[in-house]
Formats: structure tokens, sequence, C-alpha cells
């Protein structure tokens, strides 16, 4: 079954925009894997993110001008919005890591943006099968597994903020700038599960 008939480009727009959260989500990777190149890897998470608003905006245009669609609008405008929330919020912690002057990465950071990675292409994998609107027991392994790397998110958040706070003397300007970069790379993930459940209520209502 088509949730869009013979027209792909809700499709294409939609997959689109989860392919450049996870395009953004691994050049934040490897940003937070090599602070010399700091200011190139941000450079491209922002071209990245200007890219993503612009398929926002070509979406939201599109559903404005279809009269009729077979998906309820608002659902496309929630899955739209929360695909380009997780890009936007990578772009702002990446933009904060350079503001910030930020020069040698914490060791927590790179096992959670890893996770970011994860879920982003989990996201990526889910949203690529409304095409085909896959029945709900077929596409439930996806959603288990974004709702596991969430999980485990949330254990690593946990974990990097109880390590930044309760270290010996920690500089209180510091903390805070970390704990900025750390609260949008969360948030980023929390977004991806978002986009899960919006996905698996609309699997539900048209399958």
């Amino acid at each position: 079954m088509r949730l869009f008939g013979q027209d792909t480009t809700f499709y294409d727009l939609l997959e689109a925009q989860a392919e450049a959260a996870h395009r953004a989500a691994l050049t934040f990777h490897k940003l937070t894997r090599n602070f010399l190149n700091m200011a190139e890897y941000a450079a491209q998470i922002d071209r990245i993110e200007k890219e993503a608003d612009e398929l926002t905006h070509q979406l939201a245009n599109r559903i404005d001008a279809t009269f009729v669609t077979p998906l309820d609008k608002e659902d496309l405008h929630a899955l739209s919005s929360a695909l380009d929330d997780v890009t936007d919020l990578i772009e702002a912690a990446a933009a904060r890591l350079q503001l910030y002057n930020l020069t040698v990465p914490r060791p927590d950071i790179g096992p959670l943006v890893g996770l970011l990675v994860q879920i982003t292409e989990a996201t990526h994998d889910a949203v690529s099968e409304l095409r085909q609107l896959r029945r709900r027991e077929v596409m439930q392994p996806l959603f288990v597994r974004i709702h596991e790397i969430e999980n485990e998110s949330d254990s690593a958040f946990r974990l990097a903020l109880a390590t930044l706070f309760n270290a010996p003397d920690p500089e209180p300007l510091m903390v805070m700038k970390w704990k900025e970069i750390y609260d949008r790379v969360e948030m980023a993930i929390d977004k991806c599960e978002t986009v899960s459940d919006i996905v698996e209520s609309v699997v539900v209502k048209y399958a």
C-alpha cells in the first residue's frame, strides 16, 4: 500500500529530512573526536541545517498546496517538524562547542553522540518504511530499537551530568557550557523517539 498514491514527493522529502539529521549526527560525531577541525565540522553541520530547513519549507508548502492528502495534514506537519528539530538541536550543540571555545573534549561526549548517530540512523530507517507502509508487527523491531537507544541515552546523559557536576573543584562556567551541550544532544535523541512515535501512530491509523 502506498501512503501517498503515485506521488512520491512526500516520501522523498521526509526521507531527505531524516537523512539530513543522520548526516548532521555523523558530522557532529566526527567533531567530538577531532576538536582541531571544529570550525570545519561546525560549518558542515550549519550547511546541513540550512538544507534541512529548506526541505521543511518545501514539504510544508506542498502540504498546504494539496487539497486532499491521504495522510492527515497534522501528522505530516508533526513528523516534518520533529525531524527538523533533530537537525536544529544538533546544529545548536555544535555551534555552542565552537562559541564557547572548548578545546578539549570530555570523555563522555563521544559515547553520548555515538548513541545520537545510532538513533538517527534507526529513525531514518523507520521513516523510509512509510513508503510501503509496513504492518505494525513488521516495523515493531525498529520502534523497539529506537526506544532502547533512547533509554540507553538517558543513562549516558545522567552519568555525564553526574561526572560533570561531581568533579573535584568544578569550574562553574565550564559546567554550564558542557551542560548546555549535553542537554541539546539529549533533546535531539528524545526528538528521534518522538518521530518514531508519530510513525507508529501513522502505521496504526493507515495499515
